[in-house]
């Protein structure tokens, strides 16, 4: 089945993406045949919070805000008629900082078209916090502080329940964003386990909570996971489950806007997301 749209798509404000410019994002789509598309550029982190990453780079800066829906809105107005554009957000949940992260929602919350909950940040046994999806030698470090592969493993599927679980306020994100992330270097790092069961579990609280799922294809191109987050055979779980499954490219350039489409699986009915903007 054709995809309506790209429903995760990073833009100029991502510190660790592309110079590409909005409208060469919205073109390439355009030109895709794609039906809309969402900009989820991850909104900034809370401010008490300091960002793990050797680059600093995870989210956009608070001082683009303002700038970031404003370029949005633009945009929205420049092709009305031609493709759907709605104002989004990658929403990081970070345990312990929940009363951070509602409050950044209930603020903007009421610009907010479309938005996705991912969990990129681990709280460690030494309750430090560490970025999953960095680098591969990273991940080993985050091994080693953890004591095992397999303790990482755990602690992000409980992250994730957590995520889901969390009451976040009005405007929580419906959808919950590549949920297998943990497995961007499986290549390289093997568990012991398969984790297949606690994934199973994620997808019974997403039904549970009336929440979607971000089919996102960016795996296929990380070369150390080779897969789409999450697999085919948990999207058709998911589907039996009668979860809405929102295609996603994760792009951080406009070339790759819809890449990889062609490799989900083609029998799967996709959604158009929920409007999280409340009237």
């Amino acid at each position: 089945m054709k995809q309506n749209g790209d429903y995760h798509v990073h833009t100029p404000f991502c510190p660790h993406g592309s110079n590409d410019r909005l409208h060469q994002y919205i073109e390439k789509a355009i030109e895709k045949g794609l039906q809309e598309i969402t900009f989820t550029e991850h909104a900034p982190l809370p401010h008490a919070f300091q960002d793990p990453t050797p680059d600093k780079d995870s989210a956009m800066n608070w001082d683009d805000m303002e700038s970031y829906i404003q370029s949005i809105r633009d945009c929205q107005h420049a092709y009305k008629g031609d493709i759907k554009i709605n104002l989004g957000f990658e929403v990081d949940y970070i345990e312990g900082y929940e009363k951070d992260i509602t409050q950044f929602l209930s603020e903007y919350g009421p610009y907010i078209e479309d938005a996705i909950l991912s969990v990129h940040m681990l709280k460690t046994p030494k309750n430090q916090y560490v970025c999953i999806d960095f680098s591969c030698d990273a991940f080993g470090d985050i091994i080693k502080q953890f004591g095992d592969i397999d303790i990482v493993y755990q602690k992000y599927y409980h992250t994730m329940e957590k995520a889901i679980q969390s009451d976040l306020g009005f405007y929580k994100p419906k959808r919950m964003g590549h949920i297998n992330l943990i497995d961007k270097y499986q290549k390289v790092y093997t568990t012991k386990k398969s984790y297949q069961k606690e994934i199973y579990h994620l997808l019974d609280l997403i039904r549970e909570k009336k929440m979607e799922l971000d089919i996102n294809t960016a795996g296929l191109y990380k070369e150390d996971c080779g897969d789409i987050y999450p697999p085919v055979d948990i999207i058709r779980f998911a589907d039996q489950l009668d979860i809405p499954l929102i295609s996603g490219s994760d792009s951080h350039t406009a070339k790759h806007i819809g890449r990889g489409f062609d490799q989900l699986p083609s029998h799967i009915p996709y959604s158009k997301p929920n409007s999280t903007k409340k009237s």
